[in-house]
């Protein structure tokens, strides 16, 4: 067998019987790690150790792991501008986040016969969030509706990334000023609540 030392040095080709008395000589496991090579390759190492720390970094890899997520919505064709923007600033969110979202235009009644104008709304939100995001799936019909997938140009794991940077940012800084932070909540409580309504003159007689 091909021996490989505890530090990963070469220590050549040598019997089974060396091979076990070198590891018995430095208290470490014989491992085989490439059963398939000609000759088998075998390395002195900790076994247990090895296994904790493997199991350590897949236990890292998955919770850095980001799933993809796609995010879907309606529109109508003859959306209300006010309601557009509301839509327009979930999409937004979204592919900020990293998300991928669907978008989906429903047709109702002669709506049906006008896709042109489920189209060029489409194309109207791609355009305006071009810089986070690019047409992954065209515009395609699906019966009454009409589909379109938006990718975020941004990986999960950056925006993932991004997001704990920008609340460890935060979580400092209002520990830092904690007098400016709870102002600025006061600030925004006022700015909430509802202004009184003005008393309503006496109607002429």
């Amino acid at each position: 067998m091909r021996l490989v030392g505890p530090s990963g040095e070469q220590v050549g080709i040598v019997p089974l019987a060396k091979a076990l008395e070198l590891a018995q000589e430095y208290d470490l496991d014989l491992v085989e790690v490439a059963a398939n090579a000609r000759p088998p390759v075998c390395k002195l190492m900790d076994y247990g150790k090895f296994k904790y720390e493997s199991a350590m970094k897949a236990r890292e890899a998955r919770k850095n792991q980001a799933h993809t997520v796609i995010k879907e919505m309606k529109l109508r064709p003859k959306i209300d501008p006010h309601d557009y923007d509301t839509k327009k600033g979930h999409v937004v969110r979204f592919l900020k986040q990293g998300d991928k979202v669907k978008i989906t235009i429903m047709f109702r009644g002669r709506e049906q016969s006008r896709p042109e104008l489920g189209f060029r709304l489409l194309q109207r939100l791609a355009s305006d969030v071009e810089d986070l995001g690019f047409i992954e799936s065209n515009p395609k019909q699906d019966g009454r509706n009409m589909i379109m997938v938006l990718g975020p140009h941004k990986k999960k794991t950056e925006a993932m990334a991004e997001a704990r940077e920008a609340q460890a940012a935060r979580k400092a800084d209002a520990k830092a000023n904690p007098g400016r932070s709870q102002n600025s909540a006061e600030g925004e409580e006022l700015a909430e609540a509802p202004a009184e309504a003005p008393a309503e003159a006496p109607a002429e007689a």
